[in-house]
């Protein structure tokens, strides 16, 4: 009992020696303190923690929810994230299964045919069987982690593991509002395909009115061409619409990973504008560092700084001894009836011990090569804080926009609209050529057009806004916690 807890010990302090690992600094963020412009008001409290952690909360559309809850169970993205995150699980595994010795049982028999005239043991011509029977357990080139290479190995292999479990949460977040997205294209689509149908319907009934005018001799041969131009315009457009249209249908089931089922279909054909949607709440800003500390593709940046951190010390521990050890124990004879008799025991033990001496710098360029790789990931992570900023400050900025903007496309739609209606009763009363009929009919449907791409644009904005704010994150499953094995390390 008590030689089994020496052993205890003795294997925990040789699990438990020293790292080269230089001590881990977490760079400072190089982005302001604050927003541009002082932006970023919204609401607060507990209204925004709980909108930020559940998408449900602020994709609040039935539709929309039920098409994002589809991606999530088999967008094929998604499911690769998720392999490889198994996959660097695994790995982690593996660098961690090096700290213990393997155990290994044998059971083996050398039999052998010997001349007896070259040994000199008999004068006849018989031969002579050597024979050998052996069974037991040993351990197989154990490496004694005295400086800590492979613990730093592992440490660097569950980093990575966590950057690879945390790109899956950023894979996740950006397929629940490529979806959101993808959807509000196809009702802006749908919508102005409408708009499109009501355009040409016009342009056909104001075809036949030209052409009467030019029958009865008040009208002219120019106006009846730039009339059917206009109406053939229109016919263009729908089909372009069209395409559109089945084109954003094709790429949200992409997104969603399965063919979309008829009550799906019969749901969002009930979203005719981009009014009919649900609307989005209010996204609250907070600080640079709230986002910094939500967003997981930032994290994931900064798992890959601390496994290049940890390569370091692995590099480090490459210039110190190695101590290696082969044992064996269990038992051998010339007799296999005799195996497991009294007396038969055998064992050994074969410690090695390796020092680097000549390697023509292989060792210091290792070593340099790791230092440099850090200095890359850190400025991979500040370059990723930059860029995350760089998106909240846009989709805030366009939040301050997009409303006065959408204000003052409804009006142009609104004065282009009073516009074509004078300019037709003119035309009708025979004050106008049909010219200028046309130019308000085309402004007015140009202004519809632009009126939806604003909203579709504000919309979009808005969801840009939630995704770059780490919106959803409480919802993901955490990667799994380290084993015993890494609380030594």
């Amino acid at each position: 009992m008590r030689g089994s807890s020496v052993c205890g010990a003795l294997l925990l302090a040789l699990l438990g020696g020293c790292t080269m690992i230089p001590h881990y600094h977490k760079p400072e963020a190089p982005v302001a303190n604050g927003w541009p412009q002082g932006q970023g008001k919204g609401v607060a409290g507990q209204d925004a923690s709980a909108l930020l952690q559940d998408w449900r909360s602020f994709y609040r559309d039935p539709v929309m929810q039920t098409l994002i809850a589809s991606a999530l169970e088999n967008n094929r993205d998604l499911r690769i994230a998720q392999q490889q995150a198994a996959a660097a699980s695994s790995q982690f595994d593996i660098e961690n299964a090096a700290l213990f010795p393997t155990l290994n049982g044998t059971a083996g028999a050398n039999i052998q045919k010997m001349n007896s005239h070259i040994w000199s043991l008999s004068r006849t011509d018989e031969p002579i069987y050597m024979r050998q029977y052996a069974v037991g357990f040993g351990i197989s080139a154990y490496e004694v982690d005295l400086w800590g290479r492979i613990r730093s190995a592992s440490r660097a292999s569950f980093d990575r593991y966590m950057a690879s479990a945390l790109n899956q949460q950023a894979m996740r977040l950006s397929i629940i509002s490529s979806v959101a997205t993808a959807m509000l294209n196809w009702v802006a689509n749908n919508q102005a395909l409408t708009v499109t149908q009501n355009v040409l319907e016009n342009r056909r009934h104001t075809y036949d009115l030209v052409k009467q005018t030019v029958e009865v001799g008040t009208g002219t041969q120019l106006d009846l061409a730039e009339a059917e131009a206009s109406m053939h315009d229109a016919e263009t457009s729908l089909q372009i619409y069209t395409r559109q249209r089945v084109e954003a249908l094709d790429q949200l089931t992409l997104l969603v990973g399965t063919p979309l089922t008829d009550a799906t279909i019969r749901s969002m054909n009930t979203r005719t504008s981009l009014d009919s949607i649900a609307p989005f709440p209010v996204v609250p800003a907070g600080l640079p560092s709230d986002m910094i500390s939500r967003r997981p593709d930032i994290a994931a940046s900064e798992g890959e700084l601390r496994a290049a951190n940890d390569d370091i010390g692995a590099a480090r521990a490459e210039f110190f001894p190695k101590i290696q050890i082969t044992a064996a124990n269990g038992t051998a004879s010339n007799n296999i009836t005799r195996l497991f008799q009294s007396g038969m025991g055998a064992w050994n033990v074969a410690p090695q011990i390796t020092l680097p001496l000549f390697d023509a710098g292989r060792l210091t360029a290792q070593l340099k090569q790791a230092h440099a790789r850090k200095r890359e990931e850190v400025a991979r992570y500040e370059r990723t804080i930059q860029s995350a900023f760089r998106e909240v400050a846009d989709a805030l900025a366009g939040r301050e926009t997009y409303l006065g903007q959408m204000v003052a496309q409804q009006a142009s739609v609104a004065a282009n609209q009073r516009q074509y209606t004078l300019a037709l009763q003119r035309f009708r009363a025979g004050y106008d050529p049909y010219l200028a009929t046309l130019v308000a009919q085309r402004a007015w449907y140009t202004a519809q057009l632009a009126a939806i791409t604003t909203q579709l644009q504000a919309l979009s904005n808005t969801v840009t806004l939630y995704k770059a704010l780490g919106g959803g994150w409480g919802t993901e499953i955490p990667p799994r916690k380290a084993p015993l094995a890494e609380h030594i390390l």
